[in-house]
């Protein structure tokens, strides 16, 4: 299988990039607890998904393969980690649904490890283009960026098949939360 070309996003994928992430999440446990309803879940997915494309965009930290088929969001250490907040979604969700939202994100980073790392967002791939392996390709450049700076990388699932998926990419369980219905695991990449 030949390596694909992994190219940093920039404003011009963000339409691909948030059609690929709405499918790829349309069953995940996250995005369905936050937007349950079947009729509006594709609007307010992409709402959630673009607030976070854009505040990653011009940080030159999402990855990307075919423009947008596949990508990776990470947040530098020294960035803000790019979570929504009311001013910037409250236009574009209802009231339950941002409420959803925040207190996940409260306890999403309410439960990150202290000190220095890069923060895995998001990662996601077209279901079209699944089995490829551009998940991890994508992931990789951010784990690389990671290892240059000598630094470990975190993420949080509450998919538990994932657990298993970035186990075998080196993150292990460093603590699991649980923001009810949800479990929330937290893993970490120790620095290379």
């Amino acid at each position: 299988m030949t390596a694909p070309d992994i190219t940093v996003a920039t404003r011009a994928d963000r339409e691909r990039a948030m059609g690929s992430l709405v499918a790829a999440f349309a069953h995940d446990p996250v995005l369905r607890y936050l937007f349950p309803e079947e009729d509006t879940y594709p609007a307010y997915a992409a709402a959630f998904f673009g607030h976070l494309f854009d505040k990653r965009v011009d940080r030159g930290t999402i990855w990307t393969v075919e423009r947008g088929a596949a990508l990776a969001m990470w947040d530098a250490p020294d960035a803000p980690t790019g979570e929504p907040d009311s001013d910037d979604l409250a236009a574009q969700l209802p009231p339950d649904a941002l409420a959803r939202v925040e207190a996940y994100d409260e306890a999403v980073h309410g439960a990150l490890p202290g000190g220095p790392f890069w923060y895995l967002g998001v990662l996601g791939t077209h279901p079209e283009r699944a089995g490829r392996r551009w998940g991890h390709a994508v992931m990789a450049a951010g784990l690389r960026r990671a290892a240059q700076d000598g630094l470990p990388a975190v993420l949080e699932t509450s998919n538990p098949g994932n657990v298993e998926v970035y186990k075998r990419a080196g993150f292990e369980v460093v603590r699991t939360v649980s923001a009810d219905p949800l479990t929330i695991w937290i893993m970490r990449r120790p620095a290379a």
